[in-house]
């Protein structure tokens, strides 16, 4: 019995060991790694903007600092409109603008009496961030803050006493108001302004002057789940522009050590790095009108659902998430206008990611993990973010097959990362098997957090997604694919110089019929769908430029409206700018409007100025200065405002 019990011994033991020696390891993490809280940040995906402030009563982007607390009075604020505008559209939280660069303040703050408690809203006792912590708390979503380093209103701005009140005021925001998801510091630091009555201009170091490393640990400290956003983070950046896009490359990591608040390079932040030292993912903030706060001239402005559409395949579909803002109007409401056009944006979604067409159908894959099914290839359309497919470390490039089993139509593809592992896909294929060879459908770069791809109607009944580059064996945790319905919207109709008339429409894969008599169209008629190229001039700005223009005969001139050239790289922008009219061309006089293009880098959209009404048959704008930092000046488009 003896013999017979070491035997069954040394076999158990056997046992265990050839299992450990067949163990499969999960694949280690690629560093660098985003937090807990940044991954939080993550699930969020969309949320709001609120841009409300001093400026939406004196009509203004930046306002000087010189304002009245008397001219904030609005008559129906309601924030709990804005939560249910916000938890409507889908959108997860809202950020506000508790101070912008004006220096006013909608809370009560007991460090200046620059703010609400000095406005006849509420006859002083009002509290707009009360109000709105409140809203969000009782509609379910997070509260974020934008806190403006830059003050034009305080007159130690500059000095190091400053700093002490910008903590004060930050200590104020983060501790009496509940949990804060995300803290928002403007990159724009430094300028002309008010300061207090001095009229100056004042430039400070960007990168020391805040002393950002013990300013951010107040928000560790109170707020420790919050993210704090500037151009470089630490926890969250920039994506570069205010348009509403991502590039199409776009890495989570950025070196982020090397750049201040208002620093950063450009390039680096459209992109992020691949070798990056920190996560610090995208953040895409855009204005869903021209302006970031109300201006009735912009009511008839509001983004379109199809260039809505676009900045969420742009933005979410690129690997970072949406920050979509809202200037809410004098009444203190969201207009009516913007919240038609945000629901029927979070309509659209919803219509285009109804049914997965790709979930729990089969799945096969060139090689996974150890040959473990723990890391099967099934795991990406099994609907569980805490399942993935791996390879091996050996292997970085590796295909997905999903096999529908009958043609299927589809549009859409969407692919996951597992990011808690760290960012890893270089490089990818997307290939469609039509008319019984593979046809590529695309080959893109990086995915991350999510990776959208939006593709003309295709009918197949098999997909391959190849990963042909990858920093390290390659986790994908899900897979979904969709047939999203045509947009529907009416066609735009244009008549040129030369009375020519075009139609197009937003969405390539309609077809317009039509006819000239009133007769049912019919597929005879078919006009052509046709895109149209931005055009711009742009020169140097080494001295002031200008624009002199002969309107033909004398008008009723009341203002003009300037576009920038709309370039991405290297465009050419006014910053400052004289307006002038003429009766003869020669004498002009002393300029019917000054001052400056407010936040135009950043946001180079139409800039309309309106003058007291002046009889004139010559106008002039003079470029006084440009907004780049290259010295570029230019126009895409210039108008006269008449009667």
């Amino acid at each position: 019995m003896k013999n017979v019990a070491q035997t069954l011994f040394i076999f158990a033991f056997a046992g265990i060991f050839l299992l450990s020696c067949n163990k499969t390891f999960p694949p280690q993490p690629l560093q660098p790694l985003p937090s807990e809280r940044q991954l939080a940040w993550h699930e969020l995906g969309f949320y709001a903007f609120v841009h409300f402030n001093m400026n939406t009563f004196t009509n203004m982007e930046w306002g000087m600092g010189s304002e009245s607390p008397e001219l904030f009075n609005p008559t129906e604020l309601d924030c709990r409109q804005w939560a249910r505008v916000c938890r409507n559209a889908g959108m997860k939280g809202i950020i506000l603008t508790a101070k912008h660069h004006d220096g006013f303040c909608l809370w009560p703050s007991a460090y200046t009496e620059h703010s609400v408690k000095n406005s006849p809203w509420k006859n002083g006792k009002g509290d707009v961030v009360r109000e709105l912590a409140d809203a969000c708390r009782e509609y379910d979503l997070k509260m974020g803050i934008y806190l403006s380093p830059w003050d034009r209103n305080h007159p130690d701005y500059g000095k190091p006493e400053y700093i002490s009140y910008f903590r004060n005021q930050l200590r104020e925001l983060l501790t009496n108001y509940g949990d804060v998801f995300e803290v928002w510091f403007d990159g724009a630091n430094g300028g002309t302004g008010y300061y207090g009555g001095a009229n100056e201009e004042r430039r400070i170091d960007r990168e020391t002057y805040y002393d950002w490393e013990n300013t951010r640990k107040i928000v560790r400290d109170l707020q420790p789940m919050a993210c704090m956003f500037s151009d470089a983070g630490p926890d969250i950046r920039w994506v570069g522009n205010e348009e509403g896009w991502a590039m199409e490359t776009n890495w989570a990591t950025i070196c982020r050590d090397e750049y201040y608040p208002g620093t950063p390079d450009y390039a680096d932040l459209r992109t992020g790095q691949e070798d990056g030292t920190h996560w610090v993912p995208a953040e895409v903030d855009v204005s869903i009108r021209p302006g970031w706060f109300y201006h009735p001239s912009e009511d008839h402005q509001v983004k379109t659902l199809p260039q809505l559409l676009d900045i969420y395949y742009h933005s979410i579909g690129r690997n970072a998430s949406l920050l979509v803002n809202f200037p809410v109007d004098t009444r203190g409401l969201i207009h009516e206008k913007d919240a038609e056009q945000i629901q029927k944006l979070a309509d659209a979604i919803k219509a285009d990611f109804a049914v997965d067409l790709a979930k729990y159908r089969s799945v096969s894959a060139s090689n996974f993990r150890g040959n473990s099914r723990k890391y099967k290839a099934e795991n990406v359309s099994d609907g569980n973010p805490e399942t993935s497919w791996a390879t091996d470390d050996s292997v970085t490039r590796a295909s997905l097959l999903i096999d529908f089993y009958q043609p299927t139509g589809m549009n859409r593809f969407l692919v996951q990362e597992d990011i808690r592992l760290g960012q890893r896909v270089k490089e990818f294929m997307l290939e469609a098997f039509v008319d019984e060879q593979w046809i590529q459908i695309a080959h893109e770069t990086t995915i991350g957090r999510k990776r959208i791809l939006r593709f003309p109607n295709i009918t197949t009944d098999k997909l391959r997604f190849t990963i042909a580059d990858s920093k390290a064996a390659p986790v994908i945790s899900n897979i979904e694919v969709f047939n999203a319905p045509k947009v529907l919207i009416e066609p735009v109709i244009q008549r040129g110089k030369e009375g020519m008339v075009t139609m197009s429409a937003f969405d390539n894969g309609l077809t317009i019929y039509y006819t000239l008599d009133g007769s049912e169209p019919d597929q005879e008629n078919v006009a052509a769908i046709d895109g149209k190229e931005n055009t711009a001039w742009s020169t140097d700005g080494d001295r002031p430029h200008e624009f002199i223009i002969d309107l033909g005969e004398e008008l009723n001139c009341m203002g003009f409206k300037y576009l920038p050239d709309q370039g991405r790289w290297n465009p050419g922008i006014i910053f400052n700018y004289e307006f002038y009219v003429s009766s003869d061309g020669k004498n002009w006089g002393t300029p019917v409007s000054t001052g400056e293009f407010s936040n135009i880098q950043n946001s180079p959209v139409w800039q309309t100025r309106v003058v007291e009404p002046v009889h004139c048959r010559y106008i002039k704008l003079k470029a006084v200065s440009p907004a780049q930092e290259n010295g570029r000046i230019g126009m895409a488009e210039f108008e006269i405002i008449t009667q």
